[in-house]
């Protein structure tokens, strides 16, 4: 079974597209969750976003730093321990996070083009399976270490 180089191709195919479609809102193709996530929840911190994207804490102090400088994260140490950063969205942040959203959703679109409603829900209902077990043996194989 080649599962593994078809998940490739499609990561790698979704970084080109958002590549260029960030480049206009002035973001990576991989700062993209980040931002999301900083929007999502605000005051987030960078050991809480490494945990809950599955990255590393030195990926995610460097993508938070850069979306710092770009203006679009403000990062704070936590009022009780200062050793913690907690990252807040910027005005340009929220003013570009409906883009991603809808970049994230034409990317999809064009994936599932042509596809029956149910080839759809069987798609998403695998992929969804699919990455709860990758959660699962990533978590088991940090506890492991």
């Amino acid at each position: 079974m080649r599962f593994m180089k078809y998940v490739g191709e499609i990561w790698r195919c979704a970084a080109l597209y958002r590549t260029e479609q960030y480049e206009k809102l002035g973001i990576g193709c991989y700062q993209d969750q980040y931002l999301v996530k900083i929007c999502e929840q605000p005051g987030i911190s960078q050991e809480e976003i490494a945990e809950s994207l599955f990255v590393h804490k030195s990926n995610v102090a460097r993508q938070v730093a850069a979306l710092e400088e770009k203006g679009f994260v403000e990062r704070r140490p936590d009022a009780a321990d200062k050793r913690i950063l907690r990252a807040y969205p910027t005005e340009k942040a929220q003013a570009v996070a409906g883009d991603i959203r809808r970049i994230r959703s034409e990317w999809t679109r064009r994936l599932l083009e042509g596809m029956s409603e149910e080839e759809k829900a069987a798609a998403s209902q695998l992929m969804c399976r699919l990455a709860e077990r990758a959660k699962t043996a990533a978590r088991e194989y940090q506890e492991e270490k």
